[in-house]
């Protein structure tokens, strides 16, 4: 039978929070502080058979080494940190994962967490991360004024923005190509016939969003076509929200006979609303979408390499705190249009 009045004696004794030391190994194994010093840090001048025991105390006391002392002498917590919109958003799996790795391959942690599209709460969580003295920042902002930044890139806190860039401050960023991805889309639509072509997309003080939008009027406007302001819906991604705009679009006596929609969670929920038509209209998405292949029409998108923007991204982080890099600079990677059936429906009238 387990023994578990031992083990209630262990857990009434154990007090959370409170690690063991170099103080209390020093003790178990009857060395001096400096001793095991040298054997937690790989230092020569100790025995094997006091290496042994110190490593005994270490094993049975569950010691880890604290890196705080390391980060005052050496100036660096092989950390970064990484603020995202949202974590849930499938677009920032594959751009989290790249950072990681790179960060892994240069032996730094990465800790990330979201701003949930609030400027507020993006600044308090990137002057928490720095509070913290991680090394850099890959930010995607959430806000338009980074001033608040100035003193720590001062300080020296290497700092990425990407898919959309700072705001009021040089700082390198990595984007997408958004303007020329949306008029390719667009411009796809109307070599298919579409004269009628609605825009749905994120909240236009987000730089992605504008830029999109910006492509879609650029792609109408190369054609000779004059847009309807029934036909462009900018705000909230939010599903309600996003159906009433495509409804009132497919209503009316003029209706669109093709969307183009502005992000990936837009392009779900377009999706669910023209399964509920019987009338037939194209759809290109901006980013793509799991399972967009398998449905009838298959989804025809504008797709982003995510993990190419975060991989570009840490790997610029990591030469600004090697000083291989002095001056920001703004890399647009391209987009590139997959068709797969949606986009190439031709108008039902």
């Amino acid at each position: 039978m387990p023994d578990t009045h031992s083990r209630a004696d262990r857990l009434a004794t154990t007090r959370y929070g409170n690690r063991p030391t170099m103080k209390d190994v020093a003790a178990r194994a009857g060395v001096g502080l400096k001793t095991v010093s040298r054997v937690v840090n790989g230092e020569p001048g100790v025995t094997p058979e006091t290496e042994h025991r110190v490593r005994e105390a270490i094993e049975a006391l569950g010691f880890r080494r604290n890196d705080s002392a390391r980060v005052l002498r050496k100036g660096r917590t092989a950390s970064i940190g990484l603020v995202l919109e949202d974590l849930a958003d499938p677009f920032y799996g594959p751009l989290s994962r790249a950072v990681e790795e790179v960060a892994r391959a240069n032996g730094a942690l990465l800790i990330n967490g979201s701003s949930a599209e609030d400027p507020e709460r993006e600044q308090e969580l990137v002057l928490a991360l720095c509070a913290r003295r991680v090394d850099g920042l890959v930010v995607i902002p959430a806000g338009d004024d980074h001033r608040y930044l100035e003193p720590e890139l001062k300080a020296g806190v290497a700092t990425v923005f990407v898919d959309r860039p700072a705001g009021r401050i040089d700082a390198d960023v990595v984007l997408s190509d958004n303007f020329g991805g949306a008029r390719d889309a667009v411009a796809h639509l109307i070599a298919h016939g579409h004269r009628r072509i609605g825009f749905i997309g994120d909240m236009p003080r987000i730089h992605t969003a504008a830029e999109r939008l910006r492509g879609y009027r650029a792609a109408m406007e190369d054609a000779g076509i004059e847009v309807a302001d029934a036909w462009t819906s900018l705000g909230v991604t939010d599903p309600l929200r996003v159906r009433g705009a495509a409804e009132g679009m497919l209503s009316g006596p003029s209706p669109v006979t093709a969307i183009f929609t502005g992000n990936n969670r837009v392009t779900v929920t377009v999706v669910r609303v023209l399964a509920e038509h019987t009338r037939r209209v194209a759809l290109v998405g901006f980013d793509d979408i799991e399972l967009a292949d398998l449905l009838q029409p298959g989804v025809t998108v504008v797709a982003q390499d995510a993990a190419t923007l975060g991989r570009t991204a840490a790997e610029r982080l990591f030469r600004q705190l090697d000083g291989t890099l002095l001056t920001p600079e703004r890399i647009e990677l391209p987009t590139r249009l997959i068709t797969r059936g949606s986009g190439e429906l031709p108008p039902a009238d």
